[in-house]
């Protein structure tokens, strides 16, 4: 059994309404300092598999297909604490 972290987050240049709507929160309860808020998405699967190289193979088609919206996200994964993928790039 192994365990896999999905990280999601909008590209650069989406806007985040979300990330907006904290900041101006944050900013009104006096923490100025505060200049940019990214809102993103963390999913844990546990998977059965024989190989690493499959598992990460199958979480690469999990996150291309269903898990991130590829216009406008990008995703990287960690499987078992190993990193896979590069953060900000799909695949």
């Amino acid at each position: 059994m192994a365990r896999a972290k999905v990280y999601i987050t909008y590209k650069a240049g989406v806007v985040d309404p979300q990330g907006v709507t904290i900041r101006g929160a944050l900013v009104s309860m006096g923490f100025q300092e505060v200049r940019e808020v990214r809102v993103g998405k963390f999913i844990e699967l546990e998977l059965e598999g024989s190989s690493s190289d499959q598992l990460r193979s199958r979480l690469q088609s999990m996150c291309e297909r269903l898990l991130a919206n590829p216009i406008i996200e990008d995703f990287r994964f960690e499987l078992d604490g190993e990193a896979s993928g590069t953060p900000g790039v799909n695949g």
